[in-house]
């Protein structure tokens, strides 16, 4: 495969440069956390922000709820001052909507606002919103460039390759969006048509990022589960920052792995198991001190659910669908705490 030349690409001859999205310097190689509905709470960004996250977006906001004063969307702007830098993402299918939400985040104090134009969920895509922009590059490119001029903050955009095959647009779109001021560009390797399914394309997003008419930094995601495939993305595609997303859900500690193999080349090596387990156990007392008893509990048994140390436990499922179905700190953690000594047991016995 060939590699791809940039100024700020660690493969060329150049030392790796400081990455800047308008005046927030993200130093070296940054690793983003990606904006994730369900899952990108204030409690877990400060937590992956703990882990080496340089920058972390806010689960996506609707415009239009916004500006209904929903009061679940306006909670989901709430800032803490120890994960800055921080990022609020807002979605909607107009112009006016997509103004005044983007002031009324401003508001908030996020130090940049994104503009989602990649969701492919039927939800949004399906009324025009998300990804649905990329069947209409004409409103997408307006709404930019009225965001952009109605905030003082930096405004950027995070989008997909295409709507489908058939539609890889993100060459061309990529540069009438920094035409329209935007301070930088994430792209997702694949296309709406393609949802989460296969497997993402980074040929083109390298080609955006070579295209010597680009001069703002763009931001690679997907697929990008492990320390080596951040490696890769550096190295091969000369992406300025690499996003991670679904990989982060239930091992906020995977920013700390990736940030060591990219500092040295080697692999962290792992903790004990309850070192994981703990971790688990402070977010979720962090997501019921931001949230509440009820909703922290919702928000962190998906994470503790899905997390990748309880993988190769033998019939484990039963213990995986109670922890889903926990509805109480006391619940949840009796059942951590019977996993740890299943593992505990099953290691006696290995010696």
């Amino acid at each position: 495969m060939c590699r791809y030349s940039s100024g700020s690409a660690t493969g060329t001859s150049h030392s790796p440069r400081s990455m800047k999205i308008g005046a927030i310097d993200l130093g070296v190689e940054p690793l983003l956390l990606a904006p994730m509905e369900d899952v990108t709470d204030v409690a877990f960004r400060i937590m992956c922000k703990q882990f080496g996250a340089d920058l972390v977006y806010s689960e996506f906001l609707s415009a239009d709820a916004l500006i209904r004063q929903v009061a679940g969307t306006f909670r989901k702007m709430a800032i803490d001052e120890s994960e800055r830098p921080m990022a609020v993402q807002i979605y909607g299918r107009d112009v006016a909507s997509m103004v005044e939400a983007a002031r009324l985040c401003e508001s908030a104090g996020p130090d940049l606002i994104d503009l989602n134009f990649g969701c492919p969920v039927k939800r949004v895509a399906g009324k025009g919103a998300g990804s649905g922009m990329l069947r209409n590059i004409p409103l997408m490119i307006e709404i930019t460039r009225e965001v952009v001029k109605a905030v003082k903050l930096p405004v950027t955009v995070k989008t997909r390759l295409g709507w489908d095959n058939d539609s890889k647009i993100i060459v061309d779109l990529a540069e009438q969006l920094q035409d329209c001021g935007i301070a930088a560009l994430t792209i997702h390797g694949r296309t709406r048509a393609q949802m989460y399914t296969g497997t993402a394309d980074w040929t083109l997003i390298g080609e955006v990022k070579n295209n010597p008419r680009m001069q703002i930094p763009i931001i690679g995601n997907g697929d990008v589960t492990t320390p080596q495939e951040a490696r890769r993305a550096f190295d091969v595609y000369g992406v300025d920052a690499v996003m991670v997303g679904r990989a982060s859900i239930g091992q906020p500690w995977i920013f700390e792995e990736m940030k060591h193999f990219l500092r040295t080349g080697e692999t962290l090596p792992s903790h004990p198991f309850s070192y994981y387990m703990d971790i688990l156990r402070r977010q979720t007392l962090n997501n019921i001190r931001k949230l509440d008893g009820r909703r922290g509990i919702l928000h962190t048994r998906r994470h503790i659910a899905a997390s990748p140390i309880f993988k190769g436990i033998p019939n484990f499922k039963p213990m995986r669908v109670a922890m889903l179905r926990a509805t109480t700190q006391e619940e949840l953690f009796a059942l951590m705490d019977e996993v740890e000594k299943m593992i505990g047991s099953a290691d006696s016995a290995a010696v």
